[in-house]
């Protein structure tokens, strides 16, 4: 675990913490921006918090939630932190995205419960306002509002797969063969074949 690494890996989630929690504030405490085109027609703010899941998913409550996200994202880390020595520096990188985008929204719903009083630790909902507004023939073609963070984690996770190769770490099993003596391979060497001699024949 070198320093080079986790320099890799936390610089990134903490620069993601900064931008995703700046932009958020930004957004909630400037009335004008909860509405507001930003390319008229694709593009727009839309101010709004969500309870649930990615996606609007809403299948449990808002503690059991935030409580998932805490531990999933306790595990990423642990196992990036026990792997990290056969990790490379490129993939780490991506990685702290990924980690920062999802300790930004950690931080929503640890601490928006009380900024805004509506409830306590694990109570707090996420804060969403970047919304692709295209449509085509009265359809949304996003009709999902997200985050920086979510834009971390959803570029990380597809620039992962895309170049899987070139990022991703491949522990490639080195195949070991079994050592030759120097006296069993001087015996080989050495070892002519054997000719059986016949007895000659009386005529």
């Amino acid at each position: 675990m070198t320093p080079k690494k986790l320099a890799a890996l936390f610089v990134p989630a903490v620069l993601v913490i900064a931008i995703d929690q700046l932009t958020k504030w930004i957004i909630r405490t400037t009335p004008e921006l909860h509405r507001y085109d930003v390319i008229d027609g694709w593009l727009a703010f839309y101010y709004t918090q969500n309870d649930g899941m990615a996606m609007g998913i809403d299948i449990f409550s808002t503690p059991v939630v935030s409580s998932i996200s805490i531990l999933a994202t306790i595990g990423i880390l642990s196992y990036l932190l026990y792997t990290m020595d056969k990790s490379p520096v490129k993939y780490l990188i991506f990685m702290g995205l990924v980690i920062g985008g999802a300790l930004g929204n950690i931080t929503d719903r640890l601490t928006m419960g009380f900024i805004e009083g509506y409830g306590g630790l694990l109570d707090g909902h996420v804060v969403d306002f970047i919304h692709f507004n295209l449509e085509i023939n009265d359809w949304p073609v996003f009709p999902y509002i997200f985050n920086m963070a979510d834009v971390a984690i959803s570029v990380s996770i597809i620039t992962l797969l895309v170049f899987n190769k070139q990022l991703m770490p491949h522990h490639e099993e080195e195949v070991l063969e079994e050592p030759v003596s120097e006296e069993e391979s001087t015996v080989e060497e050495t070892q002519a074949p054997v000719v059986e001699e016949k007895p000659l024949e009386e005529k």
